[in-house]
Parts: structure tokens; sequence; C-alpha cells
């Protein structure tokens, strides 16, 4: 039996469709990225977006990730995640959704549906991570069940593993058990 492929699972508005990302998405992904954070932390933090999310996502992580379209061709949302080679454990990388589709369930249904396909390949967690400035970001995670993961200070409240991805590059780390 094959293991369901989270483009599949996903249930979306009218007018949108999913896929799974191809290697010639990756440039029109990384134009979102500035644009869709607000250009949160600068030409700094554009800069770092664009490094965490380089072509080999596109290249070798596709069966576990989604791209989704609206009717026009234009990208509206995408999920980057993969299985752990090491452990029984998933991972959210990047995930994406443009400003005029936030707060429409969107990103909550990618995730979802990421979520059931790793479980149904063995995973018992999702792990992922953003940036302590990314209070959205934090937001969006607690409330889809994940728990921040203690770091080695604190920041208004909030967990931070200082030095995470390399000299000032913190991060906020968070897991969700899967059934």
């Amino acid at each position: 039996m094959t293991s369901p492929d989270p483009v599949d699972l996903l249930v979306l508005p009218d007018g949108l469709t999913a896929r799974r990302p191809t290697e010639a998405d990756h440039a029109r992904v990384q134009a979102t990225l500035g644009d869709w954070w607000g250009h949160l932390g600068g030409e700094f933090g554009d800069l770092q977006r664009a490094l965490l999310l380089p072509r080999l996502f596109f290249q070798h992580f596709t069966a576990t990730s989604t791209l989704v379209e609206d009717a026009d061709g234009r990208i509206a949302a995408f999920l980057v995640g993969f299985l752990s080679p090491d452990r029984p454990a998933a991972y959210v990388h990047f995930v994406g959704v443009d400003p005029a589709m936030r707060g429409t369930g969107l990103g909550r249904r990618l995730y979802e549906a990421f979520f059931t396909a790793a479980t149904a390949r063995g995973a018992r967690e999702v792990r992922c991570i953003t940036g302590p400035a990314n209070r959205d970001s934090v937001a969006f995670h607690t409330r889809m069940g994940f728990v921040l993961e203690p770091g080695d200070r604190e920041e208004d409240g909030i967990p931070v593993h200082s030095d995470y991805d390399g000299p000032g590059l913190d991060r906020v780390s968070f897991v969700r058990p899967l059934p």
C-alpha cells in the first residue's frame, strides 16, 4: 500500500489547486519570501529566508511538500516538509501563505494534510522552528498544538535557543505529537 500524499489529503476552497512542488518552482517561491514576510528583519531577514530554502528542497523533498496555486497559477501557499531519516519524526522546514489568503484556514489545512501523511509514514511527532521576532508564527504554531521547547533564554516570555542556526541566528523550537 502506498503512503498518502499530502497533496491528495488537502481539501481546498474553490479556485485553488494543490500539487507537489518541482525544481522549476524554486525561483517562484523565492520571489514570495520578502513580501510575504513583510521584509521582517530587513535585508538580512530576507537573505536568511532565501538561504533557508535552497533549490535542493525542490529537488529532493517534494514527496512530502505541497504547493497551492490560484486559478491564475499564482502561488497562494506552500509547505516544505520531510520525514527524518534518523527518528520517527517529521519536520516542517518552511511554510508560507500569501498575506491575502491568511485567516482562511489554508495554513492549517496544509499542516493537517502533512500531519496525516507523516503519521501514515510512521512519524510520531512533528518539529519546526521560527525566528523569535516572528510573533505571528509563534502564535500560529501554538494554536496548531505545537509546544514551545525550552531554550537557553527568554524574550518576552518566549523560549529562545541562542545561535541555534549559527552565530546570531536564534530560533524558537516547537514540537507537536502525532496520534
